[in-house]
């Protein structure tokens, strides 16, 4: 009598059963499949759905991680969305964009027109892709 090879599927040792996380290990080998987290949190008792925290994640284990929430003071205000050598642009709190000029370094060599073109270079590297253009009709 003939066996059914469709009875044995899984049986045989290279299709043997599987963990969850062997199967997703293989589509990001980036991502952590099923950890224990412990959360010490300073605005809150319990992480809340959908609020970010800013802090520090600690692997403390082969499969346990710590988040320590930072205190709102380390939380940088206006972040840079660009650094150059003659202007940096940062955004503010309400999402506008501010140019910030760095101290300028007139020594030998330094030319007012080499300086300005610098400048207006900076800024049109920052603020394309940052600022839409309006196309009025």
């Amino acid at each position: 009598m003939k066996k059914n090879n469709s009875t044995r599927a899984g049986s045989e040792v290279q299709y043997g059963p599987r963990t969850a996380g062997e199967i997703l290990q293989g589509f990001n080998p980036t991502t952590e499949i099923c950890i224990d987290l412990k959360t010490i949190l300073r605005s809150d008792r319990r992480a809340r759905i959908k609020k970010d925290y800013t802090g520090v994640l600690t692997r403390d284990g082969s499969e346990h991680f710590t988040f320590l929430e930072t205190r709102p003071w380390n939380m940088k205000r206006n972040p840079k969305v660009f650094n150059g050598k003659y202007i940096s642009v940062t955004r503010q709190d309400d999402g506008s964009l501010r140019p910030n000029f760095k101290a300028m370094k007139m020594g030998a060599g330094f030319k007012v027109e080499r300086y300005a073109l610098g400048v207006y270079n900076e800024l049109c590297m920052a603020l394309e892709g940052l600022v839409e253009e309006r196309i009025e009709n």
